[in-house]
């Protein structure tokens, strides 16, 4: 079996209201070929723009990959690191606070590409130094003023 390409995906997602006019952006990394991409939604939420950046940056992946993701969003970084989504499924996507949980379409999808790659999860700073999240920031952002 041959190795897994690594490849490195930061992500932001950026919405203007909340709910409200959004957009997400990620910058994919192999070796020292980066691709950059961006998209929005008229009627949106923040954290579905960042659920959105990390599963479109994951969807466009060819083969199954060592996959590095880098994202200030605690929502999403959290669902992994704290076991949420263990606890979802196995709550039948109900939370803690007895509800069905948000964005459960987006979580499925993402699961689902979690099955195909091998990824960790690491959590950034916002809005810091960071050269690749101020990026996808930017991305996000223009992305999400076309839908204005």
């Amino acid at each position: 079996m041959s190795e897994l390409t690594n490849v490195t995906i930061y992500t932001d997602g950026a919405c203007s209201g909340n709910p409200g006019p959004g957009g997400w952006g990620c910058i994919l990394i192999a070796g020292k070929v980066e691709k950059e991409m961006s998209g929005g939604a008229e009627l949106t939420t923040n954290n579905r723009m960042e659920l959105l950046a990390v599963i479109k940056g994951l969807s466009a992946l060819t083969r199954p990959c060592n996959v590095t993701v880098y994202s200030d969003s605690a929502y999403v970084v959290n669902a992994f690191s704290q076991h949420w989504l263990d606890n979802w499924t196995r709550n039948g996507w109900v939370n803690s606070a007895k509800a069905e949980v948000a964005n459960k379409d987006l979580w499925q999808e993402l699961l689902r590409l979690c099955e195909i790659h091998k990824i960790e999860f690491v959590k950034v700073k916002g809005h810091a130094d960071n050269e690749y999240n101020n990026r996808c920031d930017a991305l996000a952002v223009n992305a999400a003023a076309k839908y204005k």
